[in-house]
C-alpha cells in the first residue's frame, strides 16, 4: 500500500502545484487581457469605416449608373431626328404643308401631353 500512497501523494503535488497561479503567470495574464481591451477601440474603429467604405462605394455605383444614364440623354439630344420627334409629340409643332389631326374623346378633352 504504500507505493499506492506515494503515487496519490505525488499526483496530489503535481495537481496542486497545476492549480497554483504563480505571479508571472498572474502579470502576463493581466498584460495580455489589457492588450485585448486596448484593441477592442481600434478594431471597432476599422469596423465602422470597413462598413462606411461599403456604403460609399455602393453610391458611388448609383451615381455612376445615373450619370450613364444622363449621358445617354444628351446623346439623345443632340440627335436631330430625336429633338424633331420631340417637338412633334410635346409642342405639337408640324412642318410646312402638313395638316395636323387631333383626336378629341367622346367624353371629355384632348389630351395635353407635356414630354
Amino acid at each position: 500500500m504504500s507505493a499506492t500512497t506515494t503515487t496519490t501523494a505525488a499526483a496530489r503535488a503535481d495537481a496542486g502545484r497545476r492549480r497554483r497561479i504563480t505571479g508571472r503567470a498572474l502579470v502576463l495574464l493581466v498584460v495580455v487581457g489589457a492588450l485585448l481591451f486596448a484593441a477592442t477601440y481600434p478594431l471597432r474603429a476599422y469596423l465602422n469605416e470597413r462598413s462606411k467604405i461599403s456604403i460609399l462605394d455602393q453610391q458611388v455605383h448609383s451615381l455612376q449608373q445615373q450619370n450613364s444614364a444622363l449621358d445617354h440623354r444628351i446623346a439623345q439630344l443632340k440627335n436631330p431626328a430625336y429633338l424633331e420627334q420631340l417637338a412633334r409629340e410635346c409642342l405639337g409643332m408640324i412642318k410646312p404643308g402638313e395638316i395636323p389631326f387631333v383626336v378629341v374623346p367622346k367624353h371629355g378633352q384632348a389630351d395635353a401631353r407635356v414630354c
